[in-house]
This record gives C-alpha cells, sequence and structure tokens, in this order.
C-alpha cells in the first residue's frame, strides 16, 4: 500500500481527496494536517470527513508526521506548498502539487527541489481539462492568427487567487499554438478606453460567484463565426480523483517533475 498524506485535510478539496483515497485500492490514508493554530487540529480525520473515527488524528503542520507517509497530496495556498516541498525534498518524499498561484520563481524553484523527489504539479488535475489543454493548443495552431482567442474562467467567491492556474495555462498553449507567448501578449483587466483589440492579444477574464465549482471557456473568433470550447466541473470530485491517480502513478517514479499529461498519458497526443 502507499501512504499518503494530505494537506489541508479538513478543507473542502481535503475531505473529498481524503474520499477519494479511503475508496482507492493501492492507497492508504496515513496522516494529515492542517495549519499550525487551525480547529481541526487534534481531531480525528475520519470524524471530519467521513462520519466516523479512523484513528487519523490532524496534526499541526506537515512535520510531526511527515515520516508517516509515501506521497503528500496538496491543493492549498502556493506559499505553504513550497514549505511543503522544501520539507519533502530533504525527506525524499513524493509530492502531488494542485495548488493554483505558483508564480514563475515559485515553479523554478519546485523544479530545482524536484532532483530530490519525484513530483505531480498541474493546475488541473482533470482528465477532461487536460483533454482540453490539448485540443486548444492544436485548435489554435489550426485556426491561427486569423482568429482572436478569449478565455472566460469562473469560479466561487472563496477562491483566492485570479485568474485560475487553468485559465493561465490554457492561454500559454493557445499562445504556444499561434507562436506567441502569454506573457507577452496576455491581458488580464480592460477598463474604460482601451481602443481597439489589438490582433495579438489573447484575453482572460474572471468571474467570483457564489458556490460556482469550475467553469472554462476559450473563444476562437473568426470572421463570421466562432468556436467556443468549454469544460463545466460538477463537483471537486474530477479533481480529486485526478490527484489520488496521480499519487498512485508517481510510485516508484524516478526524482524530478512530472505533469498530468504524464500520469494520463496523454504526452504524445
Amino acid at each position: 500500500m502507499i501512504n499518503v498524506i494530505i494537506a489541508g485535510a479538513a478543507g473542502r478539496m481535503g475531505q473529498r481527496i481524503g474520499h477519494m483515497v479511503k475508496s482507492h485500492p493501492r492507497l492508504n490514508y496515513a496522516a494529515a494536517f492542517e495549519a499550525p493554530g487551525s480547529p481541526y487540529v487534534g481531531r480525528d480525520i475520519g470524524e471530519v470527513a467521513f462520519g466516523e473515527k479512523n484513528g487519523v488524528i490532524i496534526a499541526a503542520g506537515l512535520e510531526p508526521v511527515i515520516e508517516k507517509g509515501d506521497v503528500i497530496i496538496d491543493f492549498t495556498f502556493h506559499a505553504a506548498t513550497m514549505s511543503f516541498a522544501r520539507l519533502a525534498a530533504r525527506h525524499h518524499t513524493a509530492m502531488v502539487i494542485g495548488t493554483t498561484g505558483l508564480g514563475g520563481e515559485e515553479l523554478a524553484e519546485l523544479a530545482g527541489l524536484s532532483a530530490n523527489f519525484p513530483c505531480v504539479q498541474a493546475p488541473n488535475m482533470s482528465l477532461c481539462v487536460n483533454v482540453l489543454f490539448k485540443l486548444v493548443k492544436k485548435t489554435a495552431a489550426i485556426l491561427g492568427d486569423d482568429y482572436d482567442i478569449e478565455i472566460i474562467e469562473a469560479h466561487h467567491n472563496k477562491k483566492k487567487d485570479a485568474p485560475s492556474g487553468t485559465a493561465i495555462k490554457l492561454g500559454e498553449l493557445a499562445a504556444e499554438g499561434v507562436n506567441r507567448k502569454l506573457s507577452e501578449v496576455g491581458v488580464f483587466e480592460r477598463h474604460g478606453i482601451i481602443g481597439e483589440r489589438r490582433p495579438e492579444e489573447i484575453g482572460i477574464s474572471t468571474i467570483r460567484a457564489a458556490d460556482i465549482v469550475g467553469e472554462h471557456t476559450v473563444y476562437f473568433a473568426g470572421p463570421g463565426e466562432r468556436l467556443e470550447l468549454t469544460h463545466r466541473a460538477h463537483s471537486r470530485d474530477h479533481f480529486a480523483k485526478g490527484a489520488v491517480t496521480a499519487a498512485a502513478w508517481l510510485a516508484g517514479k524516478a526524482n524530478g517533475m512530472y505533469t498530468m499529461f504524464d500520469v494520463l498519458g496523454l504526452q504524445d497526443l
């Protein structure tokens, strides 16, 4: 069995991941932790997440439990994720990271740290979203410069980062498809008298409302027609399922960075 440690175990995503770990034939829910000071510290995660005790007590931080696990699953906050990754590197403990909001410097540091442990890092763990990633790049390459590319993403009103990591990845892949760089052509805010849209722009717009789990639409708009590629999440379970699939896949892998394309066998498509 592969022993799993879940970061932010009492949160919404942490609990759904816990359910998926519990039902996976190759995974064992070995440890759980929350930030020091959390009211959940010291409680049984089974009681919190499943309605019955399972003997796994929520720890205050990763360090007290890191020796209990083979892989850490983390969907918390970018600054916390990096502290976990540094600790994982010292202990050579694998990680599955679905945290969004990681900046360029953080991703570069994570890549360096992964020389000491195998790590799956992706802005979205969903099978369908990863298929969407592939479709967007291929569609952009096929349609070319004659089509304007715009992305709209919507999430719940508790999400801390904007735009979503998934929207940024969609923008990066669309830009690659037409030989551009999102860092040079991305437009993340429009207000006032902005003038005509530049042909090379890739716009990303954000909606935050109520309990929307996650929606992403990529528009390819050309003369007299447009193509829309949309993914809508109905629950968090597909993210959690992808994370536990990645955790099981990581067992025995060499140190280094991997993506969900590797996990799902989409790398060469």
